[in-house]
């Protein structure tokens, strides 16, 4: 064990700094990630809010609110899931610039990538619903008289 212990000793010293990297960049990454996802929920809050008057449109001419909820999800969704295709593809391409920066680490993790993408699509679901949600409680006669 004492073996052991020295060599620990004599490697930690030359770690640190990559240790330190490691850490910086998962930081950094889950701060880009909550940037992203906070901007994403109030663009797509935004987009949706926008189509109130459709809303109202589609609940006057007989469409149910959960039918229009899901109609406005669903399109927020798909276009989130057209930008992260694309984002997938450029982080893929970008992989072999990062590699040499990474310990142990493949720039093509498919967790990440995964779990990074599964955020995004929720926080875009979450973002679409709740605008859509109260605009589909909304009175159609108001909704029309709006603007």
């Amino acid at each position: 064990m004492t073996g052991l212990g020295a060599a620990v000793r004599l490697l930690d010293p030359q770690l640190r700094p990559w240790r330190l990297g490691a850490t910086l960049f998962c930081a950094l990454g889950m701060l880009a990630l909550g940037i992203a996802a906070v901007g994403l929920f109030a663009v797509v809050s935004y987009l949706a809010t926008q189509r109130t008057r459709e809303i109202g449109s589609r609940l006057a001419l007989g469409g149910t609110a959960s039918t229009i909820g899901w109609l406005i999800v669903a399109s927020s969704v798909r276009l989130v899931a057209v930008g992260a295709a694309i984002g997938l593809v450029a982080a893929l391409a970008a992989g072999p610039f990062v590699e040499p920066l990474l310990f142990e680490t493949s720039p093509r993790d498919m967790g990440v990538l995964f779990t990074v993408t599964t955020v995004l699509l929720v926080v875009t679901a979450a973002a679409a619903a709740f605008p859509a949600w109260r605009a589909a409680r909304v009175n159609p006669v108001d909704a029309l008289r709006a603007e």
